[in-house]
């Protein structure tokens, strides 16, 4: 499959990096000055790259055009003909403006997919306003039930916004292509940043439309369970997911508090709900006692669902995952030796292969134009 990139910054490159990771050729679309604006971010860089763009941005070849001139927009819609899919993150009406729309697109090429990635959608009173992940998390709710009770209203630590509303918008192509199979037509989809990400607020929707309440921050307690939350341990912070009776019991046997197990203010799921702050003022000094490993060892050896609180590097380090291949090296001529989490999906026994990396800025010019335009180099 072919893959024409018109994205920039994090959820369009999000999205054609996965393509990219399935096997598809995915072209970089980039201006010719300063590039994807992500370039920019940092520090850190390695080899003058941001490290930022390096993650976002593997398995793709780069060009550069400039969509401002007639010629840069000539050879768009050239290599849009020859294309499978279009994937933007322009403003909505932009493409258009430029005359690579999708009436434009669809004329060169009836079978081409369209993807469009917008903050806010295409119709609607925020229509025209720039989606940013900080924005669209305060936006879509997620802020409102992020952070400890009296405190402020907290984003995700990671680009969540961005990052699944490439992931739907992955999902979505993959759909289209499967659509356009059938009927042999292109299609067009579009993905929002406050659609999707206010999708995640499931259950909590579920609350409010159930209710007519707001749920409330909790900082990290569940509202039904107890104890389900993170406990510092004596050298670092552990989760701890005592889901129902049965792992209520065997965490007492294994935190040696038998006493506990039996209390009627505990011995039920409910009634530990209804009793959470004594429960919480008997368990924390228990939990500060041990280091935080040795509680995931012992939790885990009696079946409790628990973990550590890991930082990136140490994630970055498992043996989980780097045994998984979940950690990828790619050389990049400037950058050198670059690593980057690999796409989770796994085909039989395959192990994710090594990637392209991220191009350099209209790395890939003539190469592209030879081998989708039959342009001589």
């Amino acid at each position: 499959m072919r893959i024409l990139d018109l994205t920039r910054v994090v959820s369009g490159p999000f999205c054609t990096m996965l393509l990219g990771d399935f096997g598809a050729d995915v072209v970089k679309v980039e201006e010719p000055d300063r590039g994807d604006e992500s370039r920019t971010y940092g520090p850190p860089f390695q080899g003058g790259e941001s490290a930022y763009f390096l993650s976002v941005n593997r398995n793709k070849r780069g060009i550069a055009l400039d969509l401002k001139w007639s010629e840069g927009r000539e050879t768009a819609l050239a290599l849009a003909a020859q294309a499978d899919v279009v994937v933007e993150n322009f403003r909505p009406g932009a493409l258009d403006r430029l005359g690579l729309g999708w009436e434009a697109l669809r004329a060169a090429n009836p079978s081409v997919v369209l993807c469009s990635i917008s903050g806010f959608g295409g119709e609607g009173p925020d229509a025209g306003r720039p989606g940013y992940d900080l924005i669209v998390q305060g936006e879509a709710g997620v802020m409102g039930i992020t952070g400890q009770p009296d405190g402020p209203p907290t984003k995700v630590g990671t680009s969540i916004a961005d990052l699944v509303t490439g992931l739907y918008a992955s999902q979505a192509v993959l759909a289209a292509l499967r659509l356009r199979d059938t009927t042999g037509e292109g299609q067009r989809v579009e993905v929002a940043m406050l659609d999707a990400l206010a999708s995640l607020l499931t259950f909590n929707a579920g609350i409010y439309f159930a209710t007519g309440r707001d749920p409330v921050r909790r900082g990290n307690a569940h509202a039904t369970i107890v104890p389900y939350e993170t406990f510092e341990a004596a050298d670092g912070w552990v989760n701890i997911g005592v889901a129902n009776d049965k792992f209520w019991s065997l965490f007492c046997e294994a935190a040696g508090c038998l006493e506990m197990r039996d209390d009627p203010r505990f011995a039920k799921a409910t009634a530990r709900v209804e009793n959470r702050a004594a429960l919480m003022e008997l368990l924390v000094p228990i939990v500060r006692e041990r280091r935080r490993d040795d509680w995931v060892a012992s939790l885990s050896a009696v079946g409790v669902p628990c973990g550590a609180i890991r930082s990136v590097g140490e994630v970055c380090t498992a043996p989980q995952l780097v045994t998984r291949g979940m950690v990828l090296e790619a050389e990049h001529p400037t950058a050198g030796a670059t690593r980057s989490i690999a796409s989770p999906a796994r085909f039989g026994a395959m192990p994710p292969p090594t990637p392209r990396p991220a191009p350099t800025l209209g790395q890939h010019q003539a190469e592209v134009l030879q081998d989708w335009l039959g342009k001589p180099a």
